[in-house]
């Protein structure tokens, strides 16, 4: 079963929001480090972050760059055990 390209990069990013290599408050890869890393066009790596966005693991702030949304859940246990 093939999957279009952005969904691919989009599970590959998803897969390291959800593996903790990209935290809470981290950046993630611009559309231009998309393209550039993944041989995408500029249209793909805006569905891959649009994607992200609707499916609440980033948000983007303006002239800042797009970054990891805490996860309901995972900073109660980090404060529950003292992190």
């Amino acid at each position: 079963m093939d999957q279009p390209r952005w969904r691919q990069v989009y599970e590959i990013i998803r897969g390291q929001i959800e593996g903790g290599q990209l935290r809470p408050g981290d950046k993630v890869p611009s559309v231009i480090q998309l393209q550039a890393e993944y041989g995408i066009a500029t249209a793909t790596g805006q569905k891959v972050h649009r994607a992200l966005r609707a499916d609440g693991l980033i948000r983007t702030e303006p002239g800042m760059g797009s970054f990891v949304v805490p996860r309901e859940g995972v900073e109660d246990e980090d404060q529950e055990n003292g992190s």
